[in-house]
């Protein structure tokens, strides 16, 4: 079992976050990983070990097909997107409320 540390570390992370998003967001089905490391503004190294990540905790999978390898979100990657992104958008309400209440307090 994948410690609850870890798991925090991976995903409250702005990087890890907009990675795993890209795939979630992405019309494609299966998506190279270059262009998930152009999306997130992240090396393409770095991009390997988080896919590499997500892929031991079963959230991802990899296709090659001869030399072209794609990744995807399996069927668990696609809840915890789907979740993700509804806490990120949460947290984008609460700052704009943040913000409203700021203007209206001056």
């Amino acid at each position: 079992m994948v410690a609850k540390s870890e798991l925090e570390d991976l995903f409250l992370r702005e990087k890890p976050a907009k990675i795993f998003l890209g795939l979630k967001t992405t019309k494609e089905q299966n998506i190279y990983t270059t262009i998930l490391s152009k999306q997130a503004d992240c090396t393409y190294s770095h991009t390997v070990k988080i896919l590499n990540a997500l892929n031991k905790l079963g959230l991802v999978e990899f296709e090659k097909t001869g030399r072209i390898k794609t990744v995807k979100l399996t069927s668990d990657g696609w809840d915890v997107a789907h979740n993700l992104e509804a806490i990120m958008k949460k947290f984008e309400q609460l700052q704009e409320k943040r913000k409203q209440e700021k203007a209206q307090g001056e």
